[in-house]
This record gives C-alpha cells, structure tokens and sequence, in this order.
C-alpha cells in the first residue's frame, strides 16, 4: 500500500503530460494521473481514483506554479470540456504535442524518428481557428461556484452552451466562447435571449420535452455564415418567429436552416434539414479552391491550418502530372481536389455517401475533370476489380478516423504496393499501429506534426512512406 494521509498526496512533483492530456507524476514508483496540473508544477494531489498500477487524482493545491503555467484566458476554463490546455504556454503544448508523436513512432512503430521528424507546425491562430460549433439547449443549467454563492437567489435552470464532461444531462452556459469568429457569439446569446423573453421551452433530456434542443454555427473564410436551429418538435409559428428574428437581426447569416429531430440522440444526418433563408450551403476556401459545405458536410474545423496541412501532403506526394493518385477516406474530397491538378487521376473513396456527393460537387464547381469519388466499406471496395477499373496507384493518401485503418486496408495497401503512402492521422497511437504492419514493405522517410487544435492535446501528424 501506498503511504497517503487523508487522501491527500502532498508536494508532488509534475514531470510530464500523457496523451490523453492528463498530466503526470510518481509517488513511490506509481504514476499519478493529474488533472488541472502542468508540468514543473509542485502540487498537493486529491485522490480521485487508486488502482494497483495507478493513481488518478486532481489538484488540491498548487504548492509551487510551473513556470509554464499562465493564467488561462477563458472565464469558463476548468468547468468546460474544451480548450484543456489554456493554462500551458503555447510553446510548452507545441513540445508536448511533438513529444507525442514521438513516442507513439518510437514505441508503437518501433522506427527511428532522428533525421526524418521536422518540428511541428504551429497554428496561426490560437483563438477563433474553429469554423463549427453546436451548442445545446438545457432545462438542467451546470451550476457554477458563483451560482451555489448566490444559491439565495432565484436561479434560471435554463442553459446554452457545452455538456459538462461525463455529464449527459448537464449543460454549462457559455457567456463567451473564444473558439469561433464573430458572429458565432452573438448569434447564440440573441437565441438564448430571445428564447428567455418568448418563454421557449429548453429542451429536457431526461423528460424528452422541450421546444428548443441545439443550434449548430458554421463559419468560413469567405465571410459566409451558416445556423441550423433544431427543435424538438414542430411548431410553425414558433419556429417562424424564432428564424425571422434571427434573419433580421443577422443579414450577415447566408444560409438558415432548420430541423426537427424528436428523436432520443442528437444526430441529425438522418433527418430532413430544411433551408429557411438564403443557400443550403457556405462556401469556404482552402488555398485556390472553393468548397461547398451543406449542413452534414464534413470539412477541416480550422480552415487556416487545413491550408497548411494540405501543402505538406503535395509536398510529400511530389506529383508530376503522371500518377495515379488513391485518397482513402477521402471524406469531401478536399484533399484529392486539392492534389488533382498535379495529378493524372485522382481516385477517392469514402464510406458516407453524402460526403462523396459533395466531393464531386466540390470538383465541379472547381472545373477539376480528373477526379472520381467512390462510396463504399473500405475494406469491401479496395477489391481486385476496383483495381483493374481504376489502374494501380502510384501514390495513396490516407486519412483515416481515430481508430486508424482496418486491418483488412492495410493488407490491400501492401498488395497494391504503390510508391509512396502520404498518412495523414488525428491519432498518432493508431497511426504508429498501422505505420508498423507497412513497415513490411514501407519506409518512413519524413514526419510533419501539425497542431490543427491549440489550447487541446490533439495533435495532427503527417508520415511519408516509400516503398522498399
């Protein structure tokens, strides 16, 4: 057993950050798993959580502050889920983002990283980079510290805002939110007022009752704004009163749109999404290129940095006009639209039918003529017919989801044995698992860690292969 008095681990040193985010230290030899703590900071730790291996805990008190702890800039840091990392200096999140991906190439993929990684690239904006947000209506408000000091008071439950981490029925209420230009602000706090003034019920999780239940705010660098309101159950006039109002006080927004979704979960993909004013769709640009968004599309959440994320795969692809190019996963085809110019043919597969259709709309509206998009299983399209129709790539780009590729891909990717293999992860766990089944054909010559999300431990990272 470990010797802890009252629960409490006093005067522990901070020595490291782990990948999900949590910060670490040791006591006796066990590693403490610590929340709200930075590394070269000196805390006394509550234990949350005590197992045989570890120990999760929080801090009690800061003894002595790291001197890369700042004041984070957010009034609803540390109750929020998001932007866990605004008390690190943005340096110290670049080196323990780099420090990931190392890691996980060295001890997952067992390769040696010296010479080939580059230092990761930063994000040009560390505020207002998102170009998405949904927030979601609540009749159970998280109540704050100043909230339970104020509990003599008349309290108003309803919220706007983010879920508390592990709370499904909880929402705090976001005054300002620093992650999303203007008028991302504005426009949820005029909803949440005009709901208060016009008595709209707030939707009730736990009941299933409600009237209001999220809106969904998407920006672009073309200035364009998309809102998508979701009520719970459809009332015209209501509903008509709400959107008019909104229309009016925002000419700025260039497509209204609106859902009812009564069902028990908050996807919306399944459901009729009705455009009440202006487009069904934004327009945002990545270098030269226009990209139509619709309101399900998927599209890099920091336009900026996708920009730069982009640049380094062409880099690494180093098309000569002759290839025949493979983008797996390739979502709506922004990355294949990207390449396609320097490319022969550009072949993209994704599994959502609807992605495809916008990544073919999105060739269309940018006169590229040599791309074709597939929807479809990975695992089921990537066959030999497939191949013989669309010819043996030369180079394949992939950018699979968090869980990384299914085993079966990455057995077609040895077979198919083009040139080069461009991976591009959001998790470079996963990505070093499947860089080391390659590696029986594959070489990493070059990494590129990106930082697509600052303020959070994700971290973007881009590997070049070359065949043996």
């Amino acid at each position: 057993m470990i010797p802890i008095s009252n629960n409490i681990i006093s005067n522990l040193e901070i020595v490291d950050i782990a990948e999900d985010g949590r910060s670490i230290g040791r006591h006796e030899n066990v590693v403490v798993f610590v929340k709200d703590a930075v590394p070269g900071d000196w805390v006394d730790v509550k234990i949350i959580k005590k197992k045989k291996k570890f120990i999760e805990g929080k801090v009690d008190k800061i003894i002595t502050p790291s001197p890369h702890r700042i004041i984070p800039f957010c009034e609803h840091f540390g109750t929020c889920g998001g932007c866990k990392w605004q008390y690190l200096t943005y340096s110290q999140q670049l080196f323990y983002k780099q420090k990931q991906v190392e890691d996980c190439l060295q001890r997952i993929a067992k390769i040696e990283i010296d010479g080939i990684i580059q230092p990761i690239k930063p994000s040009a904006r560390i505020q207002h980079y998102r170009n998405k947000l949904e927030y979601t209506f609540s009749s159970y408000r998280w109540l704050t510290d100043k909230d339970m000091e104020n509990s003599s008071e008349e309290l108003n439950m309803n919220a706007l805002g983010f879920h508390i981490p592990g709370r499904f029925d909880k929402v705090l209420d976001i005054q300002n939110c620093y992650l999303q230009n203007a008028p991302s602000n504005d426009i949820r706090l005029f909803i949440k007022d005009y709901a208060l003034k016009n008595k709209l019920t707030f939707f009730d999780i736990k009941k299933q009752t409600g009237f209001l239940r999220n809106i969904i705010i998407r920006t672009s660098l073309t200035g364009e704004v998309m809102v998508i309101v979701v009520f719970f159950y459809d009332d015209e006039a209501m509903m008509n009163s709400l959107l008019d109002e909104l229309s009016n006080r925002f000419p700025e927004i260039t497509s209204l749109m609106y859902v009812v979704n009564s069902k028990k979960n908050d996807i919306i993909t399944d459901l009729q999404i009705n455009c009440y004013k202006g487009n069904p769709y934004i327009i945002d640009t990545i270098g030269a290129l226009k990209y139509k968004i619709g309101p399900v599309s998927f599209f890099q959440t920091n336009s900026l940095q996708g920009y730069e994320l982009y640049k380094i795969v062409a880099e690494y692809a180093d098309l000569k006009g002759t290839e025949v190019v493979y983008d797996l996963y390739t979502g709506t085809g922004t990355i294949a639209n990207f390449v396609a110019a320097s490319a022969l043919k550009v072949v993209g597969v994704e599994y959502v039918p609807e992605a495809i259709n916008d990544a073919k709309e999105n060739s269309f509206i940018n006169n590229i003529s040599n791309t074709s998009f597939y929807a479809g299983d990975m695992n089921k399209v990537l066959n030999d017919k497939f191949l013989e129709e669309n010819g043996m790539p030369d180079v394949v780009i992939t950018d699979p989801p968090r869980s990384g590729m299914h085993k079966d891909v990455i057995i077609q990717l040895l077979k198919m044995e083009a040139e080069k293999i461009i991976y591009v992860s959001c998790n470079p766990s996963t990505q070093a698992r499947d860089i080391e089944m390659l590696k029986e054909k594959y070489i990493p010559v070059k990494v590129q860690p990106v930082d697509m999300f600052p303020h959070t431990q994700h971290v973007e990272n881009v590997v070049l292969l070359t065949k043996k």
